[in-house]
């Protein structure tokens, strides 16, 4: 009996889609297998059925995981319809359909996963699953340890709930008016430490994300990846799963 699995999964794992994605797909007779649509979602397939999505045909790779140290001036997307520099840009050789994990604003650098599992993703951007994401913040303005305390409170900006798990001044120039904060969230709403400090009254000036989970950028220069190594991909799916609600 060969290995049979839930046809939404399978989607999910070739990377075409999240896995709420691919059920909706499937609802929507967008897939056929073999040649037949599908609409049912307890489908089940074996790795010798064809599976087509949108009438492509999805490649059923091995998962592959990548860091990639995102440079400043770049879109967190596989393509970019104004024609600017993407993330994959920077992994020319990966051949697997690999896409990122969550976002980093377009001037915004640093640690940046891709991946072509879409399980592994979904589980990681999950706002529940409390993996450590750290920024390093260069502020316009030098922001005091009330500041910080407001921080970790949380504060509502334009109806969202915004609050960071961590908030530290590290260093102040004055002559200069600028600080260097770290702050660590779990969450990571769109523009998040952006919003936060423009509430403030200190907008930020350079914003990089240091570290995800226990994945740092040691060693690397803007525009490097490296794959992740197999304990790494473990951990991060360790880290997950243990704080899920």
């Amino acid at each position: 009996m060969a290995n049979m699995e839930r046809l939404q999964k399978v989607i999910a794992h070739a990377g075409v889609a999240s896995r709420r994605k691919a059920e909706q797909l499937i609802v929507d007779g967008k897939v056929k297998v073999n040649g037949e649509t599908v609409t049912e979602l307890g489908t089940k397939v074996t790795p010798n059925d064809d599976i087509e999505v949108n009438g492509v045909p999805i490649d059923k790779e091995e998962p592959v995981y990548f860091l990639l140290y995102k440079p400043r001036g770049v879109i967190s997307s596989v393509k970019d319809d104004k024609g600017r520099k993407v993330v994959t840009d920077y992994l020319p050789e990966v051949q697997e359909r690999i896409f990122p994990i969550g976002r980093l604003d377009y001037d915004t650098s640093g640690v940046l996963l891709l991946t072509n599992d879409g399980d592994f993703a979904n589980l990681l951007m999950h706002p529940s699953h409390e993996v450590d994401k750290e920024y390093i913040v260069k502020t316009k303005g030098i922001p005091s340890s009330d500041h910080m305390k407001k921080l970790k409170k949380g504060i509502s900006v334009d109806g969202d709930y915004l609050k960071a798990v961590h908030a530290k001044v590290m260093s102040t120039e004055s002559k200069r008016n600028t600080a260097i904060v770290k702050v660590i969230l779990h969450e990571g709403k769109n523009r998040q430490v952006r919003r936060m400090f423009d509430a403030l009254g200190f907008p930020v000036d350079k914003l990089k994300r240091e570290r995800y989970g226990m994945i740092g950028l040691h060693g690397m220069n803007a525009g490097d990846y490296r794959p992740l190594k197999p304990h790494e991909v473990k951990q991060l799916r360790q880290l997950a799963e243990e704080n899920v609600k």
